[in-house]
């Protein structure tokens, strides 16, 4: 894996004009997060994302590549799991989603920069060959889909490179999954998160440090606390309680 410095606002700055009108529920301080963990990798180097709905995160991982970077997106656009409150769906959602991510790519000239793989994570395992640059989960919430995507494809993530979670802290599931493989992992070191989106680097954590690294992830139990309660008051339609928590949406 090679890399360098990011490249300036302005490149960034296009990239989220590109996706402004493109359905999903990325923000613009998550985007810069993707956008620098992208952008610091050089040829030959893979980029693989879980989850790519329409197309939002896809656009700005192939507007940050430099050339030579393979973008991969893994999506069955199967009509399941498509966002909040969305765990069931139909088939006719499912290629609407493809038609829509489809169009999204070609108006943002990256059609010919990411490689869609349409098919559930667990089963792409065998389609992306090599250890992995980047990898970004935001696939499947609950809690089975969740622990699988972060052991089968986290295992993939090269030896300094960078893993992302969507929704952690903030899905029920997607925080039980880290609790279990990530919070207190000796291969995994956590680097932060832009909201519910959390940046890990694969390198060794031991000793005094790996419980630092557990203890930085923790912290962030009580932001996830008050998240479980803005969805619940939103879904009881409480919205004053869930604007006294601080937020009037679903909270990612």
């Amino acid at each position: 894996m090679s890399v360098s410095a990011p490249p300036g606002g302005g490149r960034f700055a296009e990239a989220l004009a590109a996706v402004a009108g493109v359905e999903g529920w990325m923000t613009d301080a998550q985007a810069r997060r993707l956008w620098d963990a992208a952008s610091r990798l050089r040829a030959p180097a893979t980029v693989l994302e879980i989850g790519a709905y329409r197309g939002r995160s896809a656009i700005i991982l192939a507007r940050a590549a430099a050339p030579g970077v393979q973008i991969v997106a893994i999506d069955p656009h199967a009509g399941t799991d498509r966002g909040p409150q969305e765990i069931h769906g139909t088939p006719d959602e499912g290629d609407a989603d493809h038609d829509a991510f489809t169009a999204n790519l070609h108006a943002a000239g990256v059609t010919e920069a990411v490689r869609h793989v349409r098919a559930f994570s667990q089963e792409a395992l065998g389609a992306v060959e090599g250890e992995l640059d980047v990898v970004y989960v935001d696939g499947a919430h609950r809690y089975a889909p969740a622990r699988d995507d972060l052991a089968g494809w986290g295992a993939r993530v090269a030896p300094g490179g960078t893993l992302l979670v969507h929704d952690a802290f903030s899905s029920i599931g997607v925080t039980l999954a880290l609790l279990r493989l990530l919070v207190f992992s000796p291969a995994f070191c956590y680097a932060g998160r832009s909201g519910s989106l959390v940046e890990y680097r694969r390198e060794p954590v031991a000793g005094r440090a790996r419980a630092g690294n557990a203890v930085r992830q923790l912290a962030q139990l009580g932001w996830f606390a008050r998240n479980v309660a803005v969805k619940v008051a939103l879904t009881l339609r409480l919205r004053p309680v869930a604007r006294l928590l601080g937020a009037d949406q679903w909270p990612y």
